[in-house]
C-alpha cells in the first residue's frame, strides 16, 4: 500500500480516508440505510440458506450489495458514500451468518438416535445460536479492529473489503474510475453467465491421471476458472497466492498420488463410511463416485480427498491458527491496553476521531458474559444450567481464538474462501477433548457439542465478513461505531429469516410426509454435506474413533512451514481447499507479479493504489462474478426457472462435438482471454 512505509522505515506515514476524519456532517447511519440494508440482508441470507444445504458451498454477498446500493438509494433521492457502506455492512452479516447456521446446525439430524438431537432442530433453537453467535463474532472483532485492520493495514490486504470499497469511491467519483471498475462489472457477469446458464465455459477444466497409472496415480491438476477467483488473486498480489497454491500443490500432486498408490480403493471406501459420506458400502455414489460392483471409484482423488486430506488439512489449519495466533497476541494485547486507557481517561479526556470511535470495551465484556448467561438460561438448548453454562464459557473462549484466526484469514484470501469448516472441525475437536476429560462422553452431550462448534462457526464467519466490512469503512473513512452497531442490527434480522428459511426448506412436501419422509435436510436435494460431516466428528469423537493420525500430520506440517520461515496458515488454507480454488487464485495473483515487472523493467511507476486500473477492473471482476452468482442461486431456488435455465445449457452439445477435453480446452481459452485483458487494463497509466 502506498499510504504505509516500509517494514523497515522509521516512521510510519498515517493513513488519510476517502472520508476525512475531520468531517462530521456526511450522513451515514440513517433510517433509509437501515431499512435497504436489512432488506438485501433477508435475501441473500435466505439464498445463501439454499446454496449451503443443496452444495455446501456460499457466496460473499458484500461487493453485489454496494453495486445495488448505489443504485438503489440513488433512485430513492440520492444518499452518501457511508450511507451505502453502512448498507452494504448490514446486508452482509445476513449471508454470513447463514453460510455459519447450514454448514452445522442441520448436523443436530444426524446426530445418535439416542442423542435426540433430532429434538434441538427447531427454529427457537436455530434462531437463538444464529443470533448469539452472529453478535459474538461482532463484538469479538471490536477491540480486535485496531490491531487487525488499523496497525495491520500494509499487510493484511482483505481483498474484497478493499474491492468494495474500490466499488464505492469510484460509484462517487463517477467518470473514468467508475468507468472502469463497471466495465469489470459488465465483462465479470457476461462471462460468469455464460459459465453458469450458457455453460459455453466450462466450470471446472482438470487433468487427472489415471489411477491405473504407474508413477502418478490420481494426480490432479484443476482450476474453477471464475472471474472472482482471478480478481481476488490480483488484489491479494503474487506472494500470498504462491503461498496458497503451495498448500494445495502438495495435497493434489503430492499426498493424494502417494495414499492412491499405497491405499486400496476398498479402505478409502471404508473410511468415508466412516465420516458419514457413504451410507453403504453395497449402494453406488458418494465423493469420489464409488462402484461397489468393480470396487473401484469414478474419481480416487476426490475421494481421498475427502477421506484423508481434509482431515490432514483441517489440522494445518488449526494449528497454523493457533501459531497466528501466538504471534498476533502482543498486538492484541496493545490494542486492549489502548481501549482500557481510554476507559481510565474518564469524559475529560479528548474525544478520538471520528474514524476511530468504536463500541466501548465494556460493552463487549458486558455482552460477552450476558451471552453466557442467556445460554444457561435458555432451557430450549441442550444440556443442563450448569452444563449450558460451561457451553458459554467455551463459546466465548473459543470464539475468540477462532474470530481472531478468521479474520486475518480472510485478510489474505478474502471471506468466499474462509474455511470455516476447518475452524469449527477443530472446535469440535478442542469441545470433544474437554468433554471426555470431565467425563461426558455419552450420546446425551453430543448436541451440547454441536452447540459449541455451531456458534464458534457462526461467529468466525460473521468476524470474516465484519472484517471486510470494517476494512472497506477503513479505506472510505466511516465510523466504526456506525458500522458495528448496523451489524448488531444486520444479525438480529438475519437470525429471525435464517431460522424461517431453514425450516421451510426442511419441511417435506405432503406425499413425502405420507410416505414417512420427516426432512428434506439429508435427503437428495438438500444433502447438507458440511453437517453432515460435523455430526460424524463429534460422535466419532465422543466415541473415541477418530483419526488422529492424519490431524497430526496436518499439525507437523504447519510446524514444519513455519520453522522454514512460510506463514503456515496461509500455506495451511491452501491444503484445506481444494486445488481448483486456489489455482486460479494463483494465476490472478500471477498477472499482478508480471504486470509490477514489466512496469519495474521499463521504468514505470507499480500500480499500489487500490484505484488503480488493474486493480480497479479487477474488482470489477470479482462484484461481476459475485453478482451472477448470486442470481443464479435466488433463481434455483424455482424448480421451474432451474429447469428453464438447464434448458439453456449447451455444455452437451458442445461435449459431443469437441469431445470432452476440447470442451475444457475452450474453457480454458476463455479465461486465458480474460485474464488478458486483465494484464492489458493493468498495464494502463493509473489516473488516480
Amino acid at each position: 500500500m502506498s499510504e504505509i512505509a516500509s517494514p523497515d522505515a522509521k516512521k510510519e506515514v498515517e493513513f488519510q480516508p476517502y472520508i476525512s476524519a475531520d468531517r462530521s456532517d456526511i450522513a451515514e447511519l440513517t433510517p433509509k440505510a437501515i431499512v435497504i440494508g436489512v432488506i438485501f440482508g433477508i435475501i441473500f441470507g435466505a439464498s445463501n440458506v439454499y446454496l449451503a444445504l443443496k452444495a455446501g458451498l456460499t457466496v460473499s454477498a458484500s461487493i453485489p450489495i454496494a453495486v445495488l446500493a448505489i443504485s438503489v438509494l440513488k433512485r430513492l433521492g440520492g444518499s452518501t458514500i457511508l450511507e451505502n457502506n453502512v448498507v452494504q455492512t448490514i446486508g452482509s452479516a445476513g449471508e454470513s451468518i447463514a453460510s455459519g447456521v447450514v454448514f452445522t446446525l442441520p448436523g443436530f439430524l444426524f446426530l445418535s438416535a439416542n442423542s435426540h438431537g433430532s429434538s434441538y432442530f427447531d427454529y427457537w433453537t436455530i434462531f437463538t445460536l444464529a443470533l448469539l453467535g452472529g453478535v459474538l463474532g461482532t463484538l469479538m472483532m471490536v477491540p480486535l479492529r485496531r490491531s487487525l485492520i488499523v496497525k495491520e493495514h500494509g499487510n493484511l490486504p482483505y481483498p474484497e473489503g478493499a474491492a468494495c470499497a474500490s466499488v464505492l469511491i469510484a460509484g462517487e467519483k463517477g467518470g473514468n474510475l467508475a468507468k472502469l471498475a463497471f466495465q469489470g462489472v459488465g465483462f465479470s457477469f457476461v462471462y460468469a453467465l455464460l459459465q453458469k446458464v450458457i455453460r459455453l465455459i466450462a466450470e471446472s477444466p482438470a487433468l487427472v491421471s489415471s489411477q491405473k497409472n504407474k508413477y502418478f496415480p490420481s494426480a490432479t491438476l484443476d482450476g474453477d476458472i471464475t472471474p472472482e477467483y482471478l480478481g481476488v488473486g490480483y488484489i491479494i498480489g503474487p506472494r500470498i497466492g504462491g503461498v496458497l497454491v503451495a498448500g494445495g500443490v502438495l495435497a493434489w500432486l503430492g499426498l493424494i498420488p502417494l495414499l492412491a498408490s499405497l491405499v486400496p480403493a476398498d479402505t478409502i471406501a471404508a473410511q468415508l463410511l466412516k465420516l458419514g459420506y457413504i451410507t453403504d458400502l453395497a449402494k453406488a455414489g458418494g465423493p469420489g463416485g464409488w462402484n461397489p460392483a468393480t470396487h473401484t471409484f469414478a474419481n480416487t482423488a476426490t475421494a481421498i480427498y475427502r477421506a484423508y486430506v481434509r482431515q490432514i488439512g483441517a489440522g494445518a489449519v488449526a494449528a497454523g491458527g493457533f501459531i497466528t495466533l501466538l504471534k498476533t497476541l502482543p498486538t492484541i494485547i496493545s490494542a486492549f491496553k489502548e481501549s482500557l486507557s481510554s476507559l481510565r481517561e474518564g469524559p475529560g479526556a479528548a474525544a478520538p476521531k471520528r474514524t476511530e470511535r468504536d463500541l466501548p470495551l465494556t460493552f463487549v465484556l458486558f455482552g460477552s458474559a450476558g451471552l453466557v448467561l442467556v445460554m444457561a438460561a435458555l432451557p430450549f438448548l441442550p444440556g443442563s444450567v450448569l452444563g449450558r453454562l460451561i457451553l458459554g464459557i467455551l463459546i466465548v473462549i473459543f470464539g475468540f481464538f477462532f474470530v481472531t484466526v478468521a479474520s486475518r484469514i480472510v485478510g489474505i484470501i478474502g471471506s468466499s474462501s474462509n474455511p470455516i469448516s476447518g475452524m469449527t472441525i477443530a472446535t469440535l475437536m478442542a469441545t470433544c477433548l474437554i468433554f471426555i476429560g470431565i467425563g461426558w462422553t455419552g450420546d446425551i452431550y453430543q448436541p451440547m457439542a454441536l452447540c459449541v462448534g455451531g456458534m464458534v462457526c457462526i461467529a468466525a464467519a460473521n468476524a470474516g465478513a465484519t472484517s471486510q466490512d470494517l476494512k472497506t469503512g477503513y479505506l472510505v473513512g466511516a465510523t466504526p461505531r456506525a458500522q458495528q452497531i448496523g451489524l448488531m442490527i444486520g444479525a438480529v434480522a438475519a437470525a429471525v429469516v435464517i431460522g424461517i428459511t431453514v425450516k421451510l426448506l426442511d419441511t417435506p412436501a405432503e406425499a413425502l410426509r405420507a410416505a414417512g419422509v420427516e426432512h428434506m435436510i439429508g435427503s437428495d436435494k438438500f444433502p447438507a454435506p458440511q453437517g453432515t460431516l460435523m455430526a460424524t466428528l463429534i460422535k466419532g469423537l465422543l466415541s473415541f474413533n477418530l483419526d488422529w493420525q492424519f490431524v497430526l500430520v496436518g499439525v507437523f506440517l504447519s510446524i514444519t512451514m513455519e520453522l522454514c520461515g512460510v506463514k503456515s496458515l496461509s500455506f495451511a488454507v491452501g491444503a484445506y481447499l481444494p486445488l481448483s480454488t486456489t489455482a486460479p487464485i494463483f494465476v490472478g495473483g500471477a498477472i499482478k507479479g508480471l504486470s509490477d515487472f514489466m512496469a519495474t523493467r521499463k521504468g514505470e511507476k507499480v500500480e499500489e493504489s487500490e484505484l488503480g486500473p488493474g486493480n480497479l477492473f479487477a474488482t470489477g471482476l470479482v462484484a461481476g462474478g459475485a453478482l451472477a452468482g448470486v442470481l443464479v442461486a435466488l433463481l434455483s431456488v424455482n424448480d421451474r426457472v432451474s429447469n428453464a435455465m438447464n434448458s439453456l445449457s449447451v455444455e452437451k452439445m458442445l461435449g459431443e462435438s469437441l469431445g470432452d477435453g476440447g470442451y475444457q480446452l475452450l474453457g480454458l481459452l476463455c479465461f486465458s482471454i480474460m485474464s488478458f485483458v486483465l494484464y492489458r487494463i493493468s498495464r494502463r497509466p493509473s489516473e488516480a
